[in-house]
């Protein structure tokens, strides 16, 4: 009998571990923004991913704003949370090395607020082109 090594776990499969890592990180963060968290600056936010290296060593935490949200504030106001943020994970999440954090603006709401903006522009342009018909 021969052995199919492409089925999933035979082989050294990739692992999922960080993947369950980082949904574990955002649950709790988003958890502790809600909760915990009193800086004004953070209120609005919210985490849109989160992204574990495969060593579990580092996460690179992605926040996305209302449209008009400031992000470099935002962005100060979560690198002065870190340590409170790193803590609290090692508190709640069983790792043997709690990762370092490192947040990024997502600014997917805004791309697709600017798209929308366009695609409403065109479809105006659009209709207004059909009244001279």
């Amino acid at each position: 009998m021969e052995f199919d090594f492409t089925l999933p776990g035979l082989g050294k499969p990739k692992s999922t571990r960080p993947k369950r890592v980082a949904e574990a990180i955002k649950n709790e963060l988003s958890l502790l923004l809600l909760r915990e968290v009193a800086d004004p600056r953070l209120a609005t936010i919210s985490f849109s991913q989160v992204v574990v290296s495969p060593d579990l060593k580092q996460a690179r935490i992605y926040f996305v704003l209302p449209v008009g949200g400031d992000a470099k504030v935002v962005l100060r106001a979560l690198r002065k949370a870190r340590g409170f943020f790193r803590s609290h994970l090692a508190r709640t999440i069983n790792l043997r090395y709690t990762p370092d954090l490192t947040f990024y603006f997502d600014d997917v709401n805004e791309e697709v607020d600017r798209i929308e903006r366009l695609l409403q522009e065109i479809a105006t342009e659009h209709d207004g082109g059909d009244d001279h018909h």
